[in-house]
């Protein structure tokens, strides 16, 4: 496959990520970015739960990013809170509100109706982590930063089933472990 193909391929598949996005974001009165902030304060971490970092993970400015932080805490579904050794900081956290909107947004009728296709009968993919490794390839290829899952980082350690950021020298919680953080360096 050539790489207009898989330009193509991916390009085609963002399409109709975002067109089914934008449809349920109209249907509960969202913006699309509203939902992607949503979207990414549900995966992210202690480390990774900052403004800054939002807008960094989104690619876009601060000043869009802090307009839409706003409305989402008028609306109730995000908290603002101030780092507790550093005031400067500011962590961001989903309410209960936010967490119900962001699973009513989802798009999840489209990607269950494509599992149901896949297990249909077709092929049997020989590598189930080629997405993985394009998006990785692809943010490489950008000089991104990853942004991966904490415990697949080269900083992440476990011992005596206790996990650990040598970065940061924090002990991390399984739940911190399994979510994105900025500071991420791939093994």
């Amino acid at each position: 496959m050539s790489q207009t193909d898989i330009y193509e391929l991916i390009e085609c598949m963002t399409a109709l990520i975002r067109s089914e996005e934008r449809k349920k974001c109209t249907e509960l009165g969202l913006q699309p970015v509203h939902f992607q902030v949503l979207n990414y304060l549900s995966r992210c971490n202690k480390y990774s739960n900052t403004p800054a970092a939002v807008a960094n993970y989104l690619g876009m400015t601060r000043g869009t990013v802090s307009q839409s932080l706003i409305i989402l805490e008028k609306k109730g579904f995000i908290e603002k809170t101030p780092d507790p050794r550093d005031k400067r900081v500011i962590h961001l956290r989903l309410l209960p509100e936010g967490i119900s909107i962001l699973k009513q947004a989802r798009p999840s009728g489209l990607f269950n109706s494509a599992t149901d296709i896949l297990k249909g009968g077709g092929p049997v993919l020989s590598d189930a982590n080629v997405f993985e490794q394009a998006l990785t390839a692809l943010q490489k290829a950008n000089q991104s930063q990853s942004f991966g899952v904490c415990k697949t980082c080269r900083n992440f350690s476990e011992k005596d089933g206790e996990f650990f950021c040598q970065l940061t020298q924090e002990k991390l919680t399984d739940g911190d472990s399994e979510q994105i953080c900025q500071e991420h360096k791939p093994v």
